[in-house]
């Protein structure tokens, strides 16, 4: 540890030493109105040529003026916009060794315009940039759609059969929030974007090959949630609130403050609501020449709390500090009822089973940041700290009442009856250090570190009824234990010719971990270290067609609660079992892109994984059990092709439509015996939004999946469809929303489980269809100020939390 800010503080004094040689270079400007009066709180943009980049923003003073500072030498123009009034941008001039003064910048009044004007540009809802595609939520009609939700319309992004993100064919995604990990996955995961109005958010970026800096993680890549976080002067804020029903009620509501004013930048994040809802899973078993026709269903109430607030404190000019604070609690009660029908080779009914499982649960978590960033020099260095603590508590109280029955629906025996105190808590601490350096303007490095402890606990305390009482039931009840420690360090070259750009990089990362299960004797020990390259090139045919390719090599690990051996009955048929031999699995990932215009006209995906880990079942034929464990296949190979992005199809409607191209193969031997599956799939989805007079506004989606192979499972084909309603009033601050999920109620999961001796056809089924009325309000001060976005030091560990 102390050798690492020993060498922190070494880089700090060799580039402080570089920036008193520094030239700094400032353009500036003033923006007027046709009157020449100075326009304060103007957006001002310094936008490079000739990839019109944007450089930097900010916004004017009360005397109209602007000035940017450090400017590198390149030819540049000046782009100005205000709310109520028109654009307009300077002609191209040259930076070289002296400050250049922007001859005044006049913006025409609106009021002056309207006559003349019938259509007002907006932002596209799908942009496509060269390393990421963008998703602007904002955009959107998310009435009563919760994150997840709106996750799930985006581009190349699917849903398995538990909610695990699925991106281009690949799981293994990683989930960041605000550009810091969100270290939540599988239930943990689902529970907060299901808790999370859609309403909120502002941006979705799709990022497939992300660069070195980032964990080498996540083998689908990442995907980054940009929550509302208003940047503007003094005072200002939203209020949101909402409420759905499909087969339940469901209620929402949230505020987002911020308070912006000369160095100190603040926000406060709240959001709350009440979701009663339920899931349906229908299994059908064939075991031998029996028949097992099993249905449960979950009826879960959910009250949850999610808040985050931070604060900027810009020192000067170069320095910055921050902190942020953010966490989310969801105590659920829930009701299951399992039923199982079983039939003989003859289809005669001879018994069953009933289990009634009342549950409270509730999950928590809370996380603190601290971060500073040093401008080192003007040609753009950066060093940036962070420091991370994330802890995260799950607590469980459930009973179990399990009745078996004969072919009359009589009961065999007395009820067996249990009861289960279970908790887990998982602690992650964090800290990192990465610095930038401009050699010139064409030539960048990144380098930097990161360490991170995990510390993962997790106990299970089953009783059984009897007649002196409770006992306890040893062969339920387990102790898990793992710890874990990785460290990383990447390095990344980023040199620009005249239409070509290549970023390559490369990361190694050293995994140390080890565990322990009281209830099975097993130990964990386990220490690797690997190296992670990556390679981006952009090559810019001429001013509308752009070419990108990248590739990628990442590392999938075990979470922590898939290495837990215990075995977690759900049902008298059904279990969960973890694996203390998993290993993790790796994945090498191609991509091509080519854009015209910032019109996708296709990507192409292609990527192997090694031992991807992926849910196998096994089935007792004697005692009638199923139990899932996670375990690694051999190989999986994923192809994606997909065409389309958002254009107008008239002056009142815009139209975003994709239409993909899917091929996945699964190669590997299962329970001693060999398994080779493909599939070849398409899907299409199409998003519209039409513009009516008066602020009014309909929109239409929807999608169909074809069937396809997801690991193990042979998935059916889906579809869904969604209309609805907006309009906008007091000055375009207020929305009023209403929509219609899934009208035809098709959208389901379902698919077939069949290899060795499993032959399951497998229906998973919630409140997909639901009426949904939202409203949402701006208040404030709505004069823009420019906000730094930055990135904590957390990684993939925290996406490890409770996937299985």
């Amino acid at each position: 540890m102390n050798l690492l800010f020993k060498s922190a503080l070494f880089v700090l004094l060799i580039f402080s030493f570089q920036t008193a040689f520094a030239q700094n270079i400032k353009v500036s400007g003033t923006i007027t109105d046709k009157s020449n009066k100075a326009l304060d709180y103007a957006s001002v943009a310094l936008i490079h040529l000739p990839d019109s980049a944007s450089v930097a923003l900010q916004v004017t003073n009360q005397q109209g003026l602007f000035e940017f500072s450090n400017v590198k030498p390149g030819r540049y123009f000046i782009k100005a916009l205000m709310m109520g009034y028109g654009k307009n941008q300077s002609v191209p001039f040259e930076v070289k060794d002296m400050a250049v003064k922007v001859p005044p910048i006049t913006l025409a009044d609106h009021a002056q315009n309207l006559k003349d004007v019938n259509i007002v540009s907006k932002m596209p809802v799908i942009d496509q940039k060269a390393d990421r595609v963008i998703v602007n939520v904002e955009q959107m009609n998310t009435a009563g759609d919760n994150a997840l939700e709106v996750i799930s319309r985006s581009p190349g992004v699917k849903l398995d059969k538990d909610d695990n993100i699925v991106l281009k064919g690949k799981k293994g995604i990683n989930v960041m929030i605000d550009g810091k990990m969100s270290y939540m996955s599988g239930v943990e995961l689902t529970t907060y974007l299901k808790s999370l109005p859609g309403s909120v958010l502002s941006k979705i970026e799709l990022i497939s090959n992300p660069p070195s800096s980032f964990d080498a993680a996540g083998t689908a890549g990442i995907i980054n949630i940009k929550l509302k976080r208003n940047k503007m002067q003094g005072f200002n804020g939203n209020l949101n609130m909402g409420g759905g029903y499909g087969r339940y009620e469901k209620v929402y509501a949230g505020t987002n403050l911020n308070y912006n004013i000369g160095k100190v930048s603040t926000y406060v994040r709240l959001n709350a609501g009440h979701y009663n809802s339920y899931n349906r899973l229908t299994l059908n078993r064939t075991i031998g020449d029996e028949q097992y026709n099993q249905l449960n269903f979950w009826h879960p109430v959910t009250n949850s709390l999610n808040y985050s607030t931070g604060a900027d404190y810009f020192i000067n000019e170069k320095h910055t500090l921050g902190l942020m604070v953010k966490g989310f609690t969801a105590p659920e009660e829930t009701k299951v009822n399992s039923n199982s029908v079983n039939y003989n080779a003859a289809g005669i009914k001879i018994g069953g089973t009933s289990m009634f499982n009342p549950q409270s649960n509730t999950e928590k978590n809370h996380a603190l940041n601290l971060n500073y960033r040093f401008k080192t020099d003007t040609l753009g260095g950066e060093l940036g700290f962070d420091a991370d603590y994330v802890q995260y508590d799950n607590s469980k109280n459930e009973t179990f009442t399990n009745n078996y029955l004969d072919a009359s629906d009589q009961l065999i025996g007395n009820p067996i009856d249990l009861r289960n105190k279970g908790m887990g808590n998982v602690s992650i601490y964090s800290i990192k250090a990465d610095y930038s350096l401009n050699f010139s303007k064409t030539l960048k490095m990144e380098t930097g570190w990161k360490s991170s402890w995990v510390k993962s606990q997790s106990d299970v305390r089953f009783d059984s009824l009897k007649t002196a009482g409770w006992i306890n039931d040893p062969r339920r009840t387990n102790v898990f234990l793992y710890n874990e420690n990785i460290n990383a360090g990447y390095l990344s070259l980023d040199q620009s010719f005249k239409n070509i750009q290549i970023k390559a990089g490369l990361r190694a990362e050293q995994t140390r971990g080890d565990g322990s299960s009281s209830g099975t004797n097993t130990l964990i020990d386990r220490k690797y270290w690997k190296l992670f390259p990556t390679l981006f090139i952009s090559l810019k045919l001429d001013s509308n067609n752009l070419v990108t390719a990248a590739y990628r090599k990442s590392i999938n690990r075990p979470s922590y609660s898939s290495l837990n051996p215990f075995t977690f009955y759900t049902d008298p048929y059904t279990a969960i079992q973890g694996n203390p031999l998993l290993q993790p699995s790796y994945a090498n990932s191609l991509e091509f892109n080519y854009s015209i215009k910032n019109f996708r006209v296709l990507t192409l995906s292609y990527s192997v994984s090694d031992g991807s880990i992926w849910e196998v079942v096994y089935q007792n034929n004697s005692t009638k059990e199923s139990i899932s464990r996670p375990e690694n296949l051999n190989r999986t190979t994923n192809f994606y092709m997909a065409t389309g992005s958002p254009f107008d199809v008239t002056k009142w409607w815009n139209n975003s439509t994709e239409v993909s191209v899917g091929y996945n193969r699964t190669t590997s031997a299962v329970q001693g015996n060999g398994y080779n599956a493909f599939s070849w799939n398409w899907s299409v989805m199409s998003d519209n939004t039409i513009t009516l007079p008066k602020n009014y506004s309909l929109s239409f989606y929807g999608y169909y999946d074809s069937p396809s192979i997801s690991g193990l499972f042979r998935s059916l084909g889906s579809y869904q469809l969604n209309v609805g309603a907006k309009k906008s009033f007091w000055n375009k601050n207020a929305t009023l929303a209403l929509k219609v999920n899934d009208i035809f109620n098709t959208s389901k999961f379902r698919a077939n489980l069949e290899y060795n001796n499993i032959k399951t056809y497998w229906q998973n089924e919630w409140e997909s269809r639901r009426i949904n009325l939202s409203f949402t309000y701006k208040f404030g001060n709505m004069k823009i100020k420019t906000a730094r976005s930055r990135q904590t030091g957390t990684s993939d560990e925290e996406n490890r939390v409770g996937k299985n």
